[in-house]
């Protein structure tokens, strides 16, 4: 996908004007791309719309104005855009009680080598950048990942029919979870956008 620019950011003021639709709309579009993977994960395809609204909200939080933060951000953010025959996907361990939490991470240590997209029989590996800081006795709550598809893949998801699903294979962590036809859908027509 293309990268987002800077002049598709707004200033914060004008983007106070739109934010309540644009928000409403990318929301709604996001719906159709989280996938449950189990019972304590999901996981989202990022898309434009996904990562322009996770930067305007961030300018907007952080009251962002400098163009060098500004410039920060874009950069941060567009990595999370799948480049061609990609997927982008951003995958969240969601346990609320922190005590439980910060277990369940010690015993996923090692989950970001153990999540594959599988389309029609065949599973692809998802690849996520060592975050800075990582430690390799414990995950994060927060996974950013890209998977690369072979053409035959690609053209699978784009035809239609084939089954895709998000498989966690890790000893602590297995599941297998088969997206609906609204997210195949979406993803589809990522893999048709320049």
């Amino acid at each position: 996908m293309k990268p987002i620019e800077r002049s598709e950011i707004l200033p914060i003021g004008e983007y106070e004007t739109i934010r309540p639709h644009f928000r409403a709309r990318v929301i709604e579009e996001k719906k159709r791309r989280r996938v449950p993977v189990g019972d304590v994960m999901s996981a989202v395809f990022e898309n434009r719309d996904s990562v322009l609204l996770q930067i305007q909200e961030m300018l907007r939080t952080e009251r962002i104005t400098n163009e060098p933060a500004i410039g920060h951000e874009l950069e941060t953010y567009n990595e999370m855009l799948p480049g061609p025959s990609q997927l982008s996907v951003t995958m969240f361990v969601e346990i609320p009680e922190k005590e439980t939490r910060d277990r369940m991470l010690v015993e996923l240590a090692g989950l970001e080598d153990r999540v594959a997209l599988e389309v029609a029989g065949q599973a692809y590996s998802l690849e996520q950048k060592r975050p800075p800081g990582y430690r390799p006795d414990r995950t994060t709550a927060v996974h950013y990942f890209k998977v690369t598809l072979p053409d035959d893949a690609r053209k699978a998801i784009v035809a239609g029919g084939a089954e895709i699903a998000i498989v966690v294979n890790h000893p602590r962590y297995e599941v297998r979870s088969v997206l609906s036809p609204a997210t195949k859908k979406s993803l589809a027509e990522d893999l048709m956008t320049p």
